[in-house]
């Protein structure tokens, strides 16, 4: 029997959801992970496709989701995405925020927010290999990506807007 396409985009992007510490890219590999090789609702293409037009478009760079559940099941996919990835994280945030303003200054709280911050920044890095992989990026390309990870992890002083400007500039000329 065939498995209902709403209910596996839910039984995929909910717990996703949960695990979205830093936003939509600390997911991204997880995402394409569940949509190209165990659900192959996509192919890498595909996945490069909706994941570019969810960059272009205006809003939430987790809103890829919703267009995986649309190419998977119509509007009702699009839908179940979207409430998939957006509802369990933005109650549980909710409730994360009553609780982490009650007991702000507190040694847990530092050291749980501590903590977090290369959690978030190892999921955001697995999100941008995971492209790279899947957009069968070339040397330069993943050049260009290290030296710039590098100089935002080295430097707090450099705008990132400089670093993506010659990024772009290394890229025109070269790539």
């Amino acid at each position: 029997m065939r498995e209902d396409p709403i209910w596996a985009i839910f039984a995929v992007f909910v717990p996703l959801s949960f695990l979205s510490f830093g936003g939509g890219s600390s997911i991204l590999a997880a995402i394409e992970h569940q949509a190209v090789d165990v659900h192959h609702w996509l192919t890498q293409r595909e996945f490069i496709d909706l994941f570019a037009l969810s960059r272009a478009a205006p809003g939430p760079g987790s809103m890829l989701v919703t267009l995986i559940g649309w190419k998977v099941a119509g509007f009702a996919g699009a839908l179940a995405g979207t409430l998939a990835i957006f509802g369990p994280a933005s109650l549980a945030c909710y409730g994360a925020a009553r609780i982490w303003s009650r007991y702000r200054g507190t040694m847990w709280h530092s050291v749980l927010e501590s903590g977090l911050i290369p959690v978030a920044g190892g999921l955001t890095f697995a999100g941008v290999f995971a492209v790279m992989r899947a957009s069968e990026a070339t040397a330069l390309d993943w050049g260009i990506a290290a030296v710039s990870a590098g100089l935002l992890a080295w430097s707090k002083k450099i705008h990132p807007l400089l670093i993506i400007g010659a990024a772009g500039t290394i890229y025109a000329v070269f790539g």
